[in-house]
């Protein structure tokens, strides 16, 4: 089973990886790994310039803000939709690891931050402690009427979890020359294989708003790959930017923090400590 995690270095022969250092890697649900140092398609090595500063940050973080997650929704954010200042952003999946992240991000540069979440104590966490503008329940509100209610101007940038329903009615209420960046598709993930999810036309309002809509996968941003580290790590001592880890003790409980996970159990970053 795959799986992301930061391991400590027990035993070496590599000059690269000394013992009792930290490692990141896609290394799977597994005790111990022996690998060869070339593990992922991003930096493996738990940049050293940051253990200091971290402080009592866990070291969890690697995964979660300060890490895979924390790059997906900075460069996915920045790079694909570009918010301004003063813009409608709208987040699905808000209350997940990196539906939360984008839209602090978003908060922090000036925006309207709308978020959909699966939950009322996840819409309150959402409004109260990250400062969105406007949260909703998705399973209880009817999406077009709460962005009737919420952005009633239309919707600038679209950061998409989740796909499906939810997405095709964002995406009706956006505005011309909005910005899309596809970076999950939740609503699908249960599906078998081949099988196609029904949900309404997009293509319409697409092309008569002149939508930029684009898919991604972190890794095309290995190359800048610390820039987003340095930046997440800096709002977070600044106050500026909060994270928040659901915890599962136990390696034989890993299968049931990643079905509580799919079934939106978790708030924040989903962790398994082994």
């Amino acid at each position: 089973m795959i799986g992301l995690q930061v391991a400590k270095v027990i035993e070496s022969r590599h000059k690269d990886f000394a013992v009792g250092k930290h490692v990141i890697g896609f290394f799977g649900w597994r005790t111990h790994t022996i690998a060869n140092g070339n593990i992922a398609p991003i930096p493996t090595h738990f940049p050293p310039h940051l253990v200091p500063e971290m402080g009592d940050l866990p070291m969890s973080l690697a995964l979660g803000a300060l890490g895979r997650i924390g790059n997906t929704a900075y460069f996915g954010l920045l790079k694909l939709c570009q918010p301004k200042a003063g813009e409608v952003v709208v987040v699905s999946g808000a209350a997940g690891a990196v539906g939360s992240h984008v839209g602090q991000i978003a908060h922090i540069l000036g925006c309207k931050v709308i978020g959909f979440a699966g939950s009322e104590e996840k819409v309150k966490w959402l409004t109260e402690e990250l400062k969105f503008d406007r949260a909703f329940n998705y399973r209880t509100t009817d999406v077009t009427e709460a962005l009737k209610e919420a952005a009633p101007d239309g919707v600038d940038c679209y950061f998409d979890n989740v796909g499906g329903v939810m997405s095709s009615a964002v995406i009706h209420h956006m505005r011309q020359f909005g910005r899309i960046a596809i970076c999950g598709s939740i609503s699908s993930y249960n599906t078998k294989d081949g099988e196609l999810v029904s949900a309404p036309m997009i293509q319409t309002s697409v092309v008569r708003k002149q939508l930029k809509m684009e898919g991604f996968i972190v890794s095309r941003w290995k190359d800048c790959w610390q820039e987003g580290i340095d930046q997440n790590l800096k709002w977070i001592q600044e106050g500026k930017l909060k994270w928040k880890e659901t915890v599962t003790e136990g390696f034989e409980n890993l299968p049931l923090a990643f079905i509580g996970m799919l079934r939106g159990d978790n708030v924040g970053k989903a962790v398994v400590k082994a």
